[in-house]
């Protein structure tokens, strides 16, 4: 008897953890879903649950891991469940610094009170270079930084705050800078952050708008490859 081959099934949604109430998942929702994947976008901060399973995207916010909310709290906790199921999970800025604080790690600000606010250079480490290629420049928006949490393997490093990519076991992934910035979004975090803009390091709204024209189609290049690589096997 003929046997025609099977089909794949459909992927597992995957889940998108924002932070305020006008966040979108961008450059990496856009890629995510001609990935084949559907996306399941929650707000905790707004009163959102998260779910008892799938694998994750956290993205960044105004907020601090550090911070006392519930909802951190929650999230914090929460990353436990992909740990746990050794299912793909990738933190942004504010999602990496809350994947350190859930492995043990600290998160805080330049012990000279430098901000990376614009684009800055990117140094993989060997780990990293054995990894893939990776961009030359990022885009940055933070004012803390973190420690390399025990058992976590370093993949990028910068100038300023040294720990910029990692890896934790197989699946779980952090990155302090931000590939997932459209152009529009750009616009918005240059117009509604332009008071950060005279913070120690920080570079003035005009550079950020520059610098995507110089650096953004290497750092969307290597955010398809990252995403494939983080997700592959979802």
């Amino acid at each position: 008897m003929l046997q025609l081959p099977r089909r794949p099934g459909p992927k597992r949604p995957i889940l998108i953890v924002l932070h305020q109430e006008t966040s979108s998942p961008g450059r990496v929702g856009q890629i995510l879903q001609q990935m084949g994947y559907g996306l399941d976008i929650r707000r905790p901060v707004m009163g959102d649950a998260l779910p008892s399973t799938l694998s994750a995207v956290v993205f960044g916010g105004p907020m601090s891991a550090n911070d006392e909310d519930d909802y951190i709290r929650r999230e914090i906790d929460w990353l436990s469940v992909p740990l746990a199921e050794d299912r793909p999970f990738l933190g942004i800025c504010l999602g990496a610094q809350m994947l350190v604080r859930h492995l043990g790690g600290e998160v805080g600000p330049h012990v000279d009170g430098l901000t990376e606010i614009g684009w800055y250079p990117l140094e993989p480490t060997e780990e990293g270079r054995e990894l893939m290629a990776w961009p030359s420049m990022v885009y940055q928006f933070h004012r803390e930084g973190f420690t390399l949490p025990s058992g976590a393997t370093l993949l990028a490093t910068g100038e300023h705050y040294e720990n910029q990519a990692f890896r934790y076991g197989d699946n779980a992934w952090g990155i302090q800078f931000h590939g997932e910035l459209t152009l529009a979004m750009m616009h918005r975090w240059v117009v509604h952050g332009a008071h950060r803009f005279e913070l120690p390091g920080a570079q003035v709204g005009r550079a950020h708008l520059d610098g995507r024209l110089l650096h953004d189609a290497a750092l969307r290049q290597w955010m398809m490859g990252f995403l494939d690589r983080v997700f592959h096997e979802n």
